[in-house]
């Protein structure tokens, strides 16, 4: 166990000073009226001459003593209020064990009747004060802050407590998702459910985590996507479903990665990926103007406009312009690699045609679409579950949405034929079988309820921690996770 600084060996004896006075540091209960921006809208809604009792709760962040008299703030969750304790009205004995056995940092019930100080404050003046919780441990230093990132993400508490404008971005964050939730639910979509542990994942592209069931004896994963159960519902006679929850993808860390993600999937029957374009371009300007009050943004430093149209372009189209370089002139994985390296552009050797176009957009357009921007018409090479584009043989009818220079969100027309299906979980059973761990398993438990009948349906996938941090202007997606993922300390650490 680490040693006690010298703040908490002082804050431990205080503790014990507090038991012996017959004073709980811990009581079970304390009695709250108003939080703190009650108490002062009810004194400012109060009629004149009027008097307005509180009993308030807060944590104690400010003390200025003058001698027998001293002024304190409190903090809720709602804000801070200002209390006046003097020694004639809380008796000797209460007032001395306030200045000898509070400190900054812990939780303190005052009760008393408000008024305005002559510099127009509103103020309890306090007629008792109890002990709601004893902190032991001295809170950061509110002027420096918490600014080491490591311990912000490792001790977030911490973070909270020092950084406001931190917790201000968690609040913006739960009116985003409540914004989309609304947006969904007055169109008729259903919220679902669907399981987190399944014994085949898919629906992307990625590297499961693995678990072990012991009762089944079977080795189980964690979702990586929500999609094969969503549109098990849609063949079951939903016609509008929709998703909020956590994927789990075994992949690296980056400012717009995390393993653990909150995504949003929904799926409209009798819809193609049009009318996902027109559901996304709306739902996304609707959750900016209720969260943020505007649609117009600024994202590291970029004026960015969410309202609807979005700019629709062709993927070839966005690469050949980025890259000069045609991929639908290189068939095969080969001759595309060689056209990359042609260009003097990276390229990972021995990765299939559909990474080698995925890296040329990742490398080379995503870090440039700022303006919200619909890339349309992926190659089937990418995905396994799209519906072909008529005409366009090797096309098939997806979209990914850009802003702010990263994907926010992925979108197709959703492949209904049984065979065609069945051929590609074939094509990507091998490529796995060929060392591509991030390969689509074959699914028969999905591929019986497809051969059933799934109608014509469009369906939408988006990452909730990237639209947090376009809407809250954060670089790293750790800043709108509240528990984000570090690295185990090592001993001594």
């Amino acid at each position: 166990m680490d040693k006690l600084s010298d703040q908490e060996v002082f804050r431990r004896k205080k503790l014990a000073a507090l038991r012996e006075m017959g004073i709980e540091p811990y009581p079970p209960r304390v009695k709250r009226t108003h939080t703190a921006a009650e108490a002062q809208r009810a004194f400012e809604e109060a009629q004149e001459g009027s008097t307005v009792q509180v009993d308030v709760v807060g944590r104690l962040v400010a003390v200025r003593e003058m001698g027998k008299s001293t002024f304190v703030h409190l903090e809720d969750g709602s804000g801070r209020i200002q209390a006046y304790l003097r020694v004639d009205h809380l008796g000797e004995e209460p007032y001395s064990a306030f200045l000898s056995l509070f400190d900054i940092g812990d939780f303190m019930a005052i009760s008393g009747e408000l008024f305005r100080t002559r510099t127009g404050e509103i103020t309890v003046l306090a007629k008792s004060v109890t002990m709601a919780a004893k902190a032991v441990h001295p809170l950061p230093e509110k002027w420096h802050g918490v600014k080491d990132t490591e311990l912000r993400h490792r001790q977030r508490y911490l973070d909270l407590l020092a950084n406001p404008e931190v917790r201000e971005v968690f609040r913006a964050r739960a009116r985003m998702v409540d914004a989309l939730r609304r947006f969904l639910d007055e169109r008729g979509f259903l919220e679902v459910e669907t399981p987190i542990l399944q014994p085949i994942y898919g629906g992307a592209a990625a590297r499961p985590f693995v678990t072990h069931h012991n009762q089944l004896d079977q080795d189980l994963y964690l979702r990586i996507s929500f999609e094969l159960y969503l549109k098990r519902l849609i063949v079951g006679g939903y016609e509008r479903v929709y998703e909020i929850g956590r994927d789990f993808r075994n992949e690296g860390i980056s400012f717009k990665h995390n393993p653990e993600f909150t995504q949003l999937e929904l799926y409209q029957a009798f819809a193609d990926y049009n009318d996902m374009m027109a559901l996304t371009e709306q739902m996304i300007a609707f959750a900016a103007a209720e969260t943020l009050g505007t649609t117009q943004i600024t994202y590291q430093g970029s004026e960015i406009d969410l309202n609807p149209p979005w700019r629709r372009i062709p993927l070839r189209d966005a690469i050949l312009d980025a890259t000069g370089i045609d991929y639908e002139a290189y068939p095969d994985a080969d001759s595309l690699f060689d056209a990359i390296e042609g260009k003097g552009l990276a390229a990972e050797a021995k990765s299939s045609r559909g990474k080698l176009i995925d890296s040329l957009l990742g490398s080379y357009v995503e870090p440039h679409l700022i303006q919200p921007t619909f890339l349309i018409d992926y190659p089937l090479d990418v995905s396994p579950l799209a519906k072909r584009k008529p005409g366009c043989e090797g096309t098939v009818e997806r979209f990914e949405g850009f802003a702010g220079g990263m994907e926010i969100c992925n979108a197709f027309s959703e492949l209904n034929d049984p065979l065609d299906q069945q051929e590609r979980f074939e094509a990507q059973g091998r490529d796995f079988a060929a060392g591509d761990e991030e390969a689509h398993q074959m699914d028969e438990d999905y591929m019986a309820a497809l051969s059933y009948g799934l109608p014509p349906t469009g369906g939408f996938g988006m990452g909730v921690d990237r639209l947090a941090m376009l809407f809250t202007d954060q670089a790293s997606i750790r800043e709108v996770i509240l528990f984000p993922p570090v690295r185990s300390r090592g001993k001594g650490e």
